[in-house]
Parts: structure tokens; C-alpha cells; sequence
């Protein structure tokens, strides 16, 4: 029996052969292998190329080798590239899953579709005039078809998975968050790569692409390792949410979230985040840190942010953002967020660290803000709200490099 089995075994789309080889990969003990020639490409595609018409899904004792491969979403797909196949369209609840990786050898990249059907998040409604604000998706006006974004134009989706992989991909043009993980732990996010810029060119049109985060962490994850992070996206790169939600369905289409995002635990905790170098086109932040109502978010480590914008390029509002002023239901009580530590920060961005929200029994050190305008920690929420955190190590750059 082979230590690897790979969807050039099977017969039907792109899609059906690779779920294929992992239905069997699971029965063998086996790993599926997708290698960068597929052997049964359709009409005018490139044998180099897998194209998804939907999501691959990933059941438990599973691991997926990306070998140099390219896969990309076809303009008929609404769906994620990967997403737990414990989770779906009326699927409640979601049961837990184990041990699944996704792990890229060389340089295997996920890539948007042409003229993909649905962009953004569940806050926007898809419209005509992408190109002047809306959000672009083919699905506009279509009878029967969802007119808001929802967790389908998510890359890679995970919820309720505990010992789960990452490792070495790159990823252009998402449709929405590029990676989010919901109620997982104990995982490992290295060596991901991003290339989205809030906008894309589709049939000689520059139009808007919404809510291009790198990696999203919401409620309920924990014990999990982010590091070696590059290149640019269109929102945050990196972002922990734990925002609570009394009233969705899991499954439901109403939501960027599949789970129901008000199930115990909400905390957030125990994350290190660390070598994350790249910026933020659309000028959020490289780093953020969100909680909100009863949620909890406690032991954080962040070192090693380098915000890699050049001259000319956009700013970002901050490297580094923790909690929120009046957005998202406001302060957290003091408390609520604690025992974070925000360590070796460079950046040009509007502030290098801003807390707008609550923070207690926290460090944050060695950080550089090389702009003339801003500061290295801005503290908008004011003193009532910080408890026990010591700020050391806080300097400007120089502004003869500014001015240069």
C-alpha cells in the first residue's frame, strides 16, 4: 500500500478527484499527495493547475501535501479552498474534528477565481458598481443566491478542530478572510504568505475586494502558534476577534462565521504571534487584537512586527491594535484583556501600538515608530482604562528618513 495517494488516481472534476483521494487516503492511514502536474485537466486549462468548482473538505487524520502545486477557485465556485468537513451548509451542531494539516512543500499557491461569485464579509451586499464602492461578485441581482458575503468566500475554514497544521502556502486575491479558524486549538500557522490588495483588475476594471484579512482567530481558540508571516493584505494580516453573537444558527448563510459564535468558551487565549513582516494595503492594521461583551482575551505574546511599507505606499493605522473605543459595543471591562506582552515592533504606520480599548497586568517594549506623525503607543482610551502595563523601550525614528 502507498504511503501517499493522489487525485491523478481518480476520474470527474478538479474537486470530486482530490475528496476523492482523501475519502481513501482516511480508510488507508495514508496522505494525500497533490503534486503540481494534474493529469486530467479539463479543456484549456493548464496542466500545471487544480481548479475548484468547491471546497475540499478535510474530515478528521487527515493530511493534505501541497507539492508545488497551483489551485484556484473556477468563477463557478462559491466556496472555501479548504474547509473541516465537520462543518456546512445546515450542519448544527458542529461536532469536533482532530488532527488535520495542510502542509505546502515548495511553493504551492491558492489563487481567487477570475471573476469570483461573492466577495466580503457578511456586512456587505454585493453590488453592480464594485468598481465605485460595492463589493464585486457575479452573483449580484442573481435570483435565489445570497446578495451578502458569508463564510463561503473564506480560504481556509476551520471551526471546532483541535491539532491542526498550516504550513508554507501563499495566497492571492481571497475573496474574504484568507485563513479563520473558529473554537480550534492547539495548532501551528507558519510560513503563509499573502498577496491581496483590496482591489483587483477584472475585464479592464480596477474593483473592490472587502475584508482581505490574512488571518482571522475568532472565539473559542486557543493554544496556538502564528509565526513567519509575510506580504500584504488588503485588511488585517492578523487578527484574534472574539466578538459574541446571541442569535446565529450554525450552518446558516448569514454570517462570515459557520459556527453558531455563542457557544462557552469565547476566550481567546494562550497565542504567540511572532516574525509577521508585511503591511496592510488597506490601511487597518498588521496586528489586532479584538474582544468584546464576556469575552475574555488573556496571555498573548506578539514579537517581531516589522511593517514593510515603503514610501508612496499606503499606512496602515497601526502595527499593533488592541481592544476598541466605541465600535463592536464599545471598552471592555478592565480585565477583560490581560497579560499581554507586545515585544520588537518597527513601523511607519499612523501609531506603532494603539490601545483602544482596556488593558491590564501587560507589557509592551522595544518599539520603534519611524513617522513623524503618530506615536509609538498611543493610548486612546484613556488612563481609567489601563491597569499594571509598562510601556518601556518607546522611540521615534529618525525624520530625516522620513523626509528622505
Amino acid at each position: 500500500m502507498s504511503h501517499y495517494v493522489t487525485p491523478n488516481e481518480f476520474y470527474g472534476t478538479d474537486s470530486q478527484r482530490i475528496n476523492q483521494a482523501i475519502a481513501t487516503a482516511v480508510q488507508q492511514g495514508s496522505i494525500v499527495r497533490i503534486p503540481r502536474i494534474n493529469q486530467h485537466v479539463g479543456p484549456n486549462q493548464p496542466e500545471n493547475l487544480w481548479l475548484l468548482d468547491e471546497a475540499i473538505l478535510l474530515p478528521s487524520n487527515i493530511t493534505v501535501e501541497l507539492h508545488d502545486c497551483n489551485i484556484k477557485l473556477s468563477d463557478k465556485c462559491r466556496d472555501n479552498f479548504f474547509r473541516s468537513a465537520n462543518c456546512g451548509i445546515g450542519i448544527a451542531p458542529i461536532e469536533p474534528a482532530h488532527n488535520i494539516h495542510i502542509i505546502g512543500k515548495g511553493n504551492p499557491v491558492l489563487i481567487g477565481a477570475d471573476h469570483p461569485r461573492s466577495t466580503g464579509d457578511s456586512g456587505k451586499t454585493l453590488g453592480q458598481r464594485a468598481f465605485a464602492g460595492e463589493p464585486y461578485g457575479t452573483d449580484t441581482g442573481v435570483e435565489g443566491q445570497p446578495q451578502k458575503g458569508d463564510w463561503r468566500n473564506i480560504g481556509i475554514l476551520m471551526a471546532s478542530v483541535s491539532h491542526f497544521s498550516v504550513q508554507n502556502i501563499t495566497i492571492i486575491d481571497s475573496h474574504c478572510w484568507a485563513l479563520s479558524f473558529e473554537y480550534c486549538s492547539i495548532g501551528t500557522l507558519r510560513d503563509i504568505r499573502f498577496s491581496s490588495k483590496g482591489r483587483k483588475t477584472i475585464d479592464g476594471k480596477s474593483v473592490i475586494m472587502y475584508n482581505q484579512d490574512g488571518i482571522d482567530l475568532r472565539q473559542g481558540c486557543h493554544d496556538i502558534l502564528i509565526e513567519s508571516i509575510s506580504g500584504e493584505t488588503g485588511d488585517d494580516m492578523i487578527a484574534l476577534t472574539a466578538i459574541f453573537n446571541t442569535i446565529r444558527v450554525a450552518g446558516g448563510l448569514g454570517s462570515t462565521m459557520i459556527s453558531a459564535g455563542n457557544e462557552d468558551p469565547q476566550d481567546i487565549h494562550d497565542v504567540v504571534i511572532r516574525n509577521v513582516r508585511g503591511r496592510c494595503e488597506g490601511g487597518h492594521h498588521i496586528v489586532r487584537l479584538l474582544n468584546t461583551g464576556r469575552s475574555r482575551m488573556e496571555n498573548i505574546l506578539i514579537d517581531g512586527v516589522v511593517d514593510t511599507t515603503r514610501p508612496g505606499q499606503k499606512r496602515a493605522a497601526a502595527a499593533v491594535k488592541i481592544g476598541e473605543l466605541k465600535a463592536y459595543g464599545g471598552i471592555t471591562p478592565v480585565g477583560s484583556t490581560r497579560n499581554i506582552v507586545v515585544n520588537n515592533v518597527i513601523a511607519s504606520t499612523r501609531n506603532a501600538v494603539a490601545i483602544g480599548g482596556s488593558l491590564a497586568d501587560s507589557i509592551i517594549t522595544n518599539i520603534i515608530h519611524d513617522n513623524a506623525e503618530g506615536e509609538p503607543v498611543h493610548i486612546a482610551s484613556g488612563p481609567e482604562y489601563i491597569r499594571n502595563v509598562t510601556i518601556s523601550n518607546a522611540i521615534k525614528g529618525s525624520v530625516e528618513a522620513d523626509q528622505a
